[in-house]
């Protein structure tokens, strides 16, 4: 299976949030309807990820997922089980913010938008070249490994944005 791609409803954000950590192809708009994510979740070929059981019974052509949980951990673990996910994108890829993949950054050109430590003590840097947010490599990495591994979830430290 490729890659899927993710539309996430609206009770469902921090679920999105570590998708697109992930490295997912995750939309994610707080004020849609639900007939608005699946009408983009058709057009853009994704799986709508759900905790609205009528969402589930319109008849289209979507794939979706009805999300059992209200946590967020064991609701990534359905998630990647159900679809049979075993390649993880790229922890740390993608703007989590708004999901725009992340591009390298020039040390010297993120000098003044940056806190002077990181500066001092961080040599590489991504940025989201639509929202212009900061990423840089940090102990936060870290967590993310280890929480994915309390839910079973190994990643590759290869796979790292």
């Amino acid at each position: 299976m490729d890659t899927p791609r993710f539309a996430v409803d609206r009770m469902l954000g921090r679920l999105a949030v570590w998708l697109r950590l992930l490295g997912f192809d995750t939309i994610y708009e707080r004020q849609w309807s639900g007939s608005t994510l699946v009408r983009h979740a058709g057009l853009d070929g994704r799986v709508v990820l759900t905790r609205d059981r009528r969402l589930l019974r319109r008849r289209d052509d979507v794939a979706k997922v009805l999300v059992q949980s209200d946590q967020f951990r064991q609701q990534l673990r359905q998630v990647l089980l159900t679809l049979h996910v075993v390649h993880i994108p790229g922890l740390g890829s993608r703007c989590s913010r708004c999901n725009e993949p992340l591009a390298r950054a020039e040390r010297a050109a993120v000098r003044t938008r940056v806190p002077p430590y990181v500066f001092a003590t961080h040599v590489h840097y991504v940025e989201c070249l639509r929202c212009r947010r900061i990423y840089w490599p940090a102990t936060h990495l870290a967590h993310m490994r280890s929480e994915l591994q309390t839910i079973g979830i190994q990643i590759d430290p290869s796979r790292t944005g």
